[in-house]
């Protein structure tokens, strides 16, 4: 990620109302850089056209759905690295095990708090932290 302290994220989501919510939701816990996309096929747009540190995706979207956008961005060396959130309101297991196993390992299900997306987006970042210099 280019800045951990203020990454930019993409917001993949067919409804402009879970993208409004999303945003507000990441506001509280002290995300300010957004890019939006309808689907998957304008977020792969906006990642052509903008540097995007993180993408948190809805899984049902026309033209192009979560899952095939997660799977796509792994087929290209340039942009696997790019974190990955799914959000959801397909709360069913299959659903999740089938991301699990297309390698999406942040899964959310709609609706949820704030916290649980700073969970997830705490531990991604953790992640991608360098360790401490200890000199």
């Amino acid at each position: 990620m280019a800045s951990r302290t203020d990454p930019t994220i993409l917001i993949v989501d067919d409804f402009r109302t879970m993208r409004t919510i999303l945003k507000k939701r990441l506001q509280e816990i002290g995300f300010h850089n957004f890019l939006e996309a309808a689907d998957g096929l304008e977020g792969l747009e906006q990642i052509r056209m903008n540097h995007v540190d993180l993408i948190i995706s809805d899984w049902a979207m026309p033209k192009m759905d979560g899952l095939s956008l997660f799977q796509f961005l792994q087929s290209q060396k340039a942009l696997q690295h790019i974190p990955f959130v799914m959000v959801t309101a397909e709360g069913e297991k299959d659903n999740e095990i089938l991301a699990r196993g297309a390698g999406i390992t942040h899964f959310i299900v709609k609706p949820f708090q704030a916290s649980t997306l700073k969970e997830h987006l705490d531990e991604i970042l953790a992640a991608d932290t360098p360790p401490d210099n200890l000199n």
